[in-house]
């Protein structure tokens, strides 16, 4: 192997280990005083999911979330919590991709919501894992907020039904 090569596949590796260190959460410190403890909150403009664990720290998840036109910002709770959930899309989802299947089982590599899915109140939205792991951090979605499925395993195990969920724009 030439030293070109070679420096080529250390860079590579390089550059693979840090986009893996990007997708773990990561314990920040945040003025979060205006939540309390347990809060998702959901920035849309940063791409980013904050669970407040205190008034000076979060865990921080990078997140897929709304495309233009399909971003929206409110307080609602999580209302259900699933893991390898079943699919339906919803009718916007649907009348958009007319051919996409009526329901998608919890389990298929075709299915959009991942390992696991925590539904929001009020609405059709959801926060979940993903079987495009490249769309996270984009403006991708209808609404819902896309997490790694390592991610949204690790979140699934921090909060409850309940939990409030904060998304600003």
């Amino acid at each position: 192997m030439s030293l070109k090569i070679a420096v080529a596949l250390a860079i590579g590796a390089g550059v693979l280990t840090s986009q893996a260190a990007e997708a773990r959460p990561e314990l920040i410190g945040i003025h979060a005083e205006n939540y309390s403890p347990g809060t998702i909150v959901v920035k849309t403009n940063e791409r980013r999911l904050y669970l407040i664990l205190d008034s000076g720290h979060a865990m921080r998840y990078p997140v897929g979330v709304g495309r233009a036109g399909k971003q929206w910002a409110g307080t609602t709770q999580i209302d259900g919590k699933y893991r390898n959930p079943a699919w339906s899309p919803p009718a916007e989802v649907k009348h958009d991709k007319p051919n996409m299947p009526d329901v998608i089982p919890g389990g298929s590599p075709r299915n959009p919501m991942g390992v696991a899915a925590m539904t929001l109140a009020g609405g059709e939205y959801a926060i979940h894992g993903t079987n495009m792991p490249g769309s996270v951090g984009g403006f991708v979605s209808y609404g819902c907020i896309r997490m790694l499925n390592t991610d949204i395993t690790d979140l699934y195990q921090r909060v409850s039904v309940g939990t409030t969920v904060v998304v600003t724009r």
